[in-house]
């Protein structure tokens, strides 16, 4: 099967409404806006989480700022603001 992939940026719901696509495989947290555009999901893929990742020079050079900023994200998402 011949394929062409596309990379769009933004709101690729609308791709298939202008006919740039047939299919569109999307990191979706909710379903809400597939659900508003009248798509549905036909496959799951794969979950997928995010990661933070410190090369081990930056690490020790710039430690309290780096460690600020994961206690910040820690803080966050324990709250639920994020």
């Amino acid at each position: 099967r011949d394929v062409e992939l596309i990379k769009l940026n933004g709101s690729i719901e609308i791709a298939p409404i202008l006919e740039l696509s047939d299919v569109i495989v999307d990191i979706v947290e909710t379903g809400t806006t597939l659900v508003e555009n009248d798509l549905e999901e036909i496959a799951h893929i794969m979950d997928v989480s995010a990661r933070l990742i410190v090369n081990r020079v930056s690490f020790k050079l710039k430690f309290e700022r780096i460690y600020g900023i994961v206690n910040d994200l820690k803080r966050i998402l324990e709250s639920g603001e994020g």
